[in-house]
């Protein structure tokens, strides 16, 4: 699909659900709250830095927005209004799977020397990241439906009370969610060998890392770094609209993202 094609379709889709939930708009602000929204959404997509998407979009795109403001203060916006991106979760259903996904921030070396810095020692697939750790809730289609995170030294079972939020639905998760004092009713630990379509997760992860750069982002920042995690997992959730086909006979959709790659 062309960039440009790329980002119409996600400003219709991104319009249509903005409308569609009342989201207000200032008279007085430069970007439409649709435009804002897509400009986030194609950021992380893109997966680069902040300076780096800035002058790939004015060097390319500017005419799209002609009333770009300038980087940090766009950034401060996006920062912002990261709240908007809980319109794009999907809906959940009776079955749902979990799992949890390190990012890192900084190298390992860096460690401590930012007072104030989100960045966590902690364990991922096996391995040392200074980072945090994500823990999403899919649902059989693979859409994004729930979602928190926290430094990369949490447990996986910190993230508990995500499923519990989700009473309706039945949640298969790894044994690393897995408290001996006790599991949620609905929450199913899928020992190693067991429930092979948790691999529906694995996927979404692979995505993340393939073609939107996710394992690692430079944000330093609480609200910086949520944000972008914000505008990530919504992004993947409307691109999976924009270019999935319909479920086959087992309800299992594709999931894609090669034709979009920026």
């Amino acid at each position: 699909m062309p960039i440009l094609d790329l980002i119409t379709a996600l400003f219709v889709l991104v319009d249509d659900r903005l409308k569609r939930n009342t989201v207000p708009d200032h008279s007085q602000q430069k970007l439409t709250p649709s435009e804002l929204i897509t400009l986030g959404m194609l950021y992380a997509l893109k997966g680069v830095s902040q300076s780096q998407f800035y002058r790939w979009l004015t060097a390319n795109y500017r005419f799209l927005f002609p009333n770009l403001p300038e980087r940090t203060r766009l950034f401060r916006r996006l920062a912002a209004r990261q709240d908007w991106t809980d319109f794009f979760l999907a809906q959940i259903g009776l079955l749902g799977v979990g799992d949890s996904f390190g990012v890192e921030l900084i190298h390992p070396r860096r460690q401590g020397r930012a007072k104030d810095s989100q960045a966590k020692k902690g364990l991922s697939n096996h391995r040392w990241i200074v980072g945090v750790k994500i823990s999403v809730l899919v649902n059989p289609l693979g859409r994004i439906v729930d979602w928190r995170w926290d430094g990369a030294n949490v447990h996986d079972s910190a993230f508990r009370e995500m499923f519990s939020s989700h009473p309706e639905t039945i949640s298969y998760v790894d044994s690393g969610f897995h408290k001996k004092e006790g599991d949620p009713e609905l929450m199913r630990i899928c020992r190693r060998g067991e429930c092979n379509f948790r691999f529906l997760v694995e996927t979404v992860f692979s995505l993340f890392v393939g073609f939107m750069n996710l394992k690692k982002i430079r944000e330093r920042r609480l609200w910086n770094i949520q944000a972008h995690l914000g505008f990530a997992l919504a992004a993947f959730n409307v691109v999976q609209e924009i270019l999935g086909g319909e479920p086959d006979e087992a309800g299992r959709a594709p999931l894609r993202m090669a034709p979009i790659c920026l």
